[in-house]
């Protein structure tokens, strides 16, 4: 294994921390991801990237560890990845016409030091038809995304402002993550 590793399946983050141009290997953690009662979105994302970052931590006691977790936060509601066709749809009716926060927990992490951070990015959706609704569906892209969409995909058309980090969106909050990382004196 590399000196850094990256605590996540994602090719999203996969691809996003590639363009700091770091080195890197890839380790997945098995973790538990349920929502504690009276969790607020910022709270959760932060808590699974240091659960995530203290698993792989454990496994590669060497290595400096980047984890990441997203979420959509609305109305003090955690919005999380669709479950199905109706949970996609349940998302979409709630964002559709209005704004939302993404929030992303970031973790770098050795044996000797942990730092994290959450970032929020407000993210504005149209009004959603259940014609774009449906035709979005049948595109495939919204299964296994925070909030059930892709802001690098398909979903663009429907957004037509960000407040915000738009890499954060993507799954992984690229400046902030930079600057986590070099205060273990990584190179960027």
């Amino acid at each position: 294994m590399a000196n850094l590793i990256l605590a996540s399946s994602s090719p999203r983050r996969k691809e996003l921390l590639g363009q700091l141009g770091l080195s890197f290997d890839i380790f997945s953690p098995d973790v538990d991801e349920s929502v504690l009662a009276g969790e607020s979105a910022a709270v959760y994302v932060e808590r699974l990237a240091r659960v995530k970052a203290q698993a792989v931590q454990l496994r590669f006691p060497e290595a400096l560890i980047v984890a990441a977790d997203t979420s959509l936060g609305v109305d003090g509601r955690i919005l999380g990845k669709p479950e199905s066709k109706q949970h996609a749809f349940e998302i979409w009716a709630q964002i559709s016409g209005r704004k939302h926060d993404v929030f992303s927990g970031v973790c770098v992490r050795t044996k000797e030091q942990i730092c994290s951070i959450v970032v929020r990015t407000q993210v504005e959706f149209q009004t959603l038809s259940l014609h774009d609704m449906e035709d979005y569906w049948a595109t495939g892209e919204p299964l296994g995304k925070a909030g059930a969409y892709a802001i690098q995909g398909i979903a663009a058309r429907y957004i037509p402002r960000i407040e915000g980090s738009y890499s954060n969106v993507v799954g992984l909050p690229l400046h902030e993550t930079a600057q986590l990382l070099m205060r273990f004196k990584m190179k960027i």
